[in-house]
């Protein structure tokens, strides 16, 4: 055992369950299935040596309201149930949160019938209090903002991820299971009716194996035997930090009115738990998986990247935003004026270079910019290969959807749904 690795919990040589990915979603779908079958075993790998590492902990901490998505879609239902679900969670284990709402701004007449049509959405998911501003009610809720027209959602909220991933995992440890860093997934192959997990420990023989690997996914997933469609290519998300003197030019989150045929939502503004707020990001595609500097290349991930057909197709249908993200991620001289659309008196001297993320953005072989749930499956396991945003949100929801597809497929599901309808009717 390395230096790294005493003190730490280490993988067991069987398991009902292995839950590969330390993110928010994995540790939902893990405390999931212990709710669920608390007399199975389950370990949870992550390979960074702590939880939430990657997109958990890079992002905004916004709890989405629902707006953006399709009425009856998957991504809808899951939204505003897993806001609801998790906003009950950060009650419940006293973690931070604000429901301190967002303006949606358009600012221009072209912009409004896009934005009519994400106020349609938003009311048929059941968004709760949206309503339409006009220009004076925009500024009583952000005096420093200007626009035509507003969509405002005082149910969108922030909360630290990060910590809800941490409270999920004493949730998994309470109830039994393992969790395990420093512990990267090398590959994951059906054997004998089971799912042998190869990992930086040895090996651990599963009876079912969940995958929420992230920027990973995709990897993971065709050695487990399924398509290699879709592939991750990773974008790097760069904010720049409102100095704390000017915090105030942001309330709560602005957001512009977002283009339908991307899957980024544009230059916006958000005001974190701690009362940072941060403005961004910039979309560039990257050489690494983990490149949260742009000096970061890793070999494999280019390759990965360059040798998938999707990846030439996407870029010759976006080019031209290509550039542009190119050109905000390179100058904050543009940066600064993309945001100064919003708030007309943000100058340069308001900010000052802020935290990056990645984003396992799911590319088809077609080029298409994949932004829904994707979940593969495989002999004894499933894999999620894609979860955009709004996953963390609808994380605690998601696990539930996840949790009922595995029930399908586990020997002792049947046996499980007798015992909880029998406990049902003693009460």
């Amino acid at each position: 055992m390395t230096e790294q690795q005493v003190g730490r919990q280490t993988p067991p040589e069987t398991a009902d369950f292995v839950v590969v990915g330390g993110g928010i979603l994995g540790l939902a779908v893990a405390r999931e299935l212990l709710r669920r079958y608390p007399d199975r075993s389950l370990c949870l790998l992550e390979r960074e040596d702590q939880l939430g590492f990657h997109q958990t902990g890079h992002n905004s901490g916004v709890v989405h309201g629902g707006i953006y998505y399709k009425p009856g879609s998957l991504k809808a239902r899951m939204c505003v149930a897993g806001a609801r679900a998790m906003y009950e969670y950060c009650e419940e284990r006293d973690l931070p949160f604000k429901r301190n709402g967002k303006v949606i701004v358009a600012l221009s007449e072209a912009e409004l019938p896009r934005l009519e049509e994400l106020e349609r959405r938003g009311v048929a998911n059941g968004v709760p209090g949206l309503r339409r501003l006009a220009p004076e009610e925009i500024r009583e809720i952000e005096p420093s903002v200007a626009g035509i027209a507003g969509l405002y959602s005082p149910a969108t909220g922030v909360t630290d991820f990060r910590a809800v991933a941490n409270a999920m995992a004493d949730d998994v440890r309470a109830a039994g299971g393992n969790v395990v860093t420093s512990c990267p997934v090398i590959r994951a192959v059906p054997e004998g009716g089971r799912l042998r997990v190869r990992h930086a420990y040895g090996e651990t023989s599963a009876a079912f194996g969940v995958f929420a690997a992230g920027a990973w996914s995709d990897r993971l997933a065709e050695g487990a035997g399924a398509d290699a469609d879709p592939r991750i290519v990773p974008f790097r998300g760069a904010w720049m930090r409102i100095k704390p003197e000017y915090r105030d030019l942001v309330r709560a989150h602005v957001y512009p009115v977002p283009d339908p045929d991307l899957p980024f939502l544009g230059v916006h503004f958000s005001r974190g738990v701690t009362d940072e707020v941060l403005m961004g990001p910039t979309a560039l595609m990257v050489a690494a998986r983990d490149a949260y500097s742009l000096k970061r290349v890793s070999r494999r991930d280019l390759r990965w990247t360059l040798t998938w057909p999707g990846t030439y197709k996407m870029a010759r249908k976006w080019w031209k935003t290509g550039v542009q993200e190119m050109w905000h991620a390179a100058n904050v001289k543009a940066l600064v004026a993309a945001g100064r659309e919003y708030i007309p008196e943000l100058t340069e001297e308001h900010v000052e270079p802020g935290p990056a993320g990645i984003r396992a953005q799911a590319v088809g072989r077609d080029g298409a910019l994949i932004d829904d749930f994707v979940v593969s499956e495989t002999e004894n396991a499933l894999h999620v290969r894609n979860a955009p945003s709004p996953a963390a949100t609808a994380s605690l929801a998601l696990a539930g959807l996840i949790a009922d597809r595995i029930d399908g497929r586990v020997p002792w599901a049947a046996a499980n749904r007798l015992e909880h309808i029998s406990t049902d009717r003693s009460n």
